[in-house]
């Protein structure tokens, strides 16, 4: 396996997740209530965000944490969210980029978590 390297393999890293996240019973029903019809602009967006963590290519826009804040998602989800995200990952990559990719992923997570308890008055931090 080769290593992520270039806006193709971000492509086939969201495809696959996506197509995990669609699949999944907990994630997905959460998923489909937002996202109704047509997935390609979403998937668009996240090959942007992608594109721009990873390499820093400019392009993607957007707060995704002010998209997620309303969602009814709890500590289960993201547990699940950084489960089928490394398992994409590591069915299509290995190298120091696909770690980075999975680094990034779980401090998404923990700094999602902890917007979110904080916005219900939990001033939790989650390490």
């Amino acid at each position: 396996m080769e290593d992520i390297q270039d806006l193709a393999s971000i492509r086939i890293m969201v495809d696959d997740f996506y197509t995990r996240v669609r699949k999944d019973e907990l994630l997905g029903p959460v998923f489909s209530s937002v996202i109704t019809g047509d997935w390609q602009p979403h998937l668009n967006q996240m090959y942007d965000f992608w594109n721009a963590a990873l390499f820093g290519v400019p392009g993607f826009r957007g707060s995704p944490f002010i998209k997620h804040a309303p969602l009814p998602i709890g500590t289960e989800h993201f547990i699940r969210w950084i489960k089928l995200f490394n398992q994409t990952i590591d069915g299509h990559f290995q190298g120091q980029v696909a770690a980075t990719a999975k680094n990034k992923a779980e401090l998404m997570s923990v700094l999602f978590q902890n917007k979110l308890q904080y916005a219900k008055g939990q001033k939790k931090i989650i390490f």
